[in-house]
C-alpha cells in the first residue's frame, strides 16, 4: 500500500527535505499547504499534486477531513501547535518539526490531544537516527568507557550559516521564532539527555547577542551587500550565496518560488547588511546541565566558527571518546582508554 502524505509548510525543511525524502521512499505526496502561491505551485508541480490538493492555509486542508494517511508539519515555529491539534483530532499520524511548542501549556495540550487520538506525534529529533551519534550512544552503553562522568558538546553554527538563518532568515527574531538555543540546538539537548540516560535536575544557561549589532557595522557599510564597498566582510551575501551551487541549500531558500538570485539579493532580506539591527537572537550561548545520576554536561552554541559541524567529548571513568562530525576520518567517533582494563585492550589510541 502506498502511504499518502500531506505536507503542511513547503519551506526548505518541509518541501526540499521531508517531501523529497518521503517521495524517494515511495510515499505519495497528495496534499500541500503553503501560504506563498508561487512556492505552492512550484512544489505541487514537482510532486504532481493536483489543484484540489493545494491549500494556502492548513484550516482549509483540515476542513476536507481525513484525506491522507499522515501529515508533516513544517510550518514556522509559532505555528506548530494548532495544526498539530487539528491533525490529531482527525486521527492523523504527525511528523512534527521541532520545536514542538513555545510554552509548557501548549506542550501539555498536545500531549492530552495525542492521548485522545488514534494518531501519534513523532518529533524530528533526527540526530538520534544518524550512524555517528548512534555509535556514540552504543559506546557509552557498552560500558567500555566505564562510568559516564561528563559530556561536552559544541554546536558550531558557522558564521555564514548564522548570518543566513539567524540574522537574515526566519529565525532572526524571537518571538515569533523560537529562541536561538531552542531553534538551533534542541537536537543537541536531546542528545545530551539521551546519552546521560537520566533526567536533568539543574540547568544553567547564559548567552547574548555580541556582534551582529548596528554599532559593529564597518565604516561606510551599505544597507545591502550588492551596493557595499566594504572589502572582505565575512557576512557579504555575495560571498555566501553567489559562490555556492544554485541547486543546493542555502541558495534554494532565496530562489524558492521562481525568484532569481539577483532579485533576492537586491530586494529580499537575504541581501541585507547583517548590522541593520533586525535580529535579536543570541549569537553565543553556553549551557551546563546536571543530571539525576550525577553526569554533568556542557553545551556551547556559537556563530563564530568557520565550519558548520558538531564536536563532542565523552568522559568516563575508564576512557574518553572524541567525535568531530565534519572530518572524513572521524565519521565514526573514536575513544581512548586511560586506565588498565581488559576491555580496553587492542583498541587504537590517538
Amino acid at each position: 500500500m502506498t502511504v499518502r502524505i500531506a505536507v503542511i509548510g513547503c519551506g526548505n525543511r518541509g518541501a526540499d527535505v521531508y517531501a523529497h525524502h518521503l517521495a524517494a521512499q515511495g510515499a505519495h505526496i497528495t496534499a500541500l499547504v503553503e501560504s506563498r502561491p508561487a512556492r505552492l505551485h512550484e512544489v505541487a508541480t514537482r510532486h504532481a499534486v493536483p489543484p484540489e490538493g493545494q491549500f494556502t492555509h492548513w484550516t482549509d486542508f483540515f476542513a476536507r477531513g481525513r484525506v491522507a494517511d499522515a501529515v508533516v508539519i513544517a510550518t514556522p515555529d509559532d505555528d506548530h501547535v494548532q495544526p498539530c491539534l487539528h491533525a490529531l483530532a482527525l486521527g492523523y499520524h504527525v511528523l512534527l518539526e521541532k520545536p514542538v511548542a513555545a510554552t509548557r501549556a501548549e506542550l501539555d495540550a498536545l500531549q492530552a490531544a495525542e492521548a485522545r487520538s488514534s494518531g501519534r506525534v513523532s518529533v524530528c529529533h533526527v540526530l538520534r537516527a544518524t550512524p555517528f551519534f548512534q555509535a556514540v550512544h552504543d559506546t557509552i552503553r557498552s560500558g567500555v568507557l566505564g562510568q559516564l562522568v561528563g559530556l561536552t558538546l559544541a554546536e558550531n553554527v558557522a558564521h555564514w550559516h548564522y548570518a543566513h538563518s539567524y540574522v537574515r532568515g526566519n529565525w532572526r527574531a524571537s518571538p515569533p521564532a523560537a529562541p536561538f538555543l531552542l531553534a538551533k540546538s534542541v537536537h543537541d539537548l536531546d542528545l545530551l539527555r539521551w546519552y546521560a540516560g537520566s533526567p536533568p535536575t539543574r540547568i544553567h544557561s547564559a548567552g547574548r547577542l555580541h556582534h551582529f549589532r548596528p554599532e559593529n557595522a564597518p565604516p561606510g557599510a551599505a544597507t545591502r551587500c550588492v551596493h557595499c564597498p566594504v572589502p572582505d566582510c565575512p557576512s557579504d551575501a555575495r560571498r555566501i550565496y553567489v559562490t555556492r551551487p544554485a541547486d543546493q541549500w542555502p541558495v534554494t531558500v532565496l530562489t524558492a518560488g521562481g525568484i532569481s538570485l539577483h532579485d533576492a539579493l537586491h530586494h529580499g532580506p537575504y541581501g541585507e547588511c547583517v548590522y541593520l539591527g533586525r535580529n535579536n537572537v543570541n549569537d553565543y550561548q553556553a549551557v551546563t546541565i546536571e543530571f539525576e545520576n550525577g553526569v554533568t554536561a556542557q553545551l556551547t552554541v556559537s556563530a563564530f566558527t568557520h565550519n558548520n559541524t558538531r564536536t563532542l567529548k565523552v568522559l568516563g571513568s575508564h576512557g574518553e571518546l572524541r567525535g568531530h562530525m565534519d572530518r572524513e576520518r572521524d565519521r565514526q567517533p573514536r575513544w581512548r582508554g586511560h586506565h588498565p582494563h581488559p576491555r580496553l585492550a587492542g583498541f587504537p589510541a590517538r
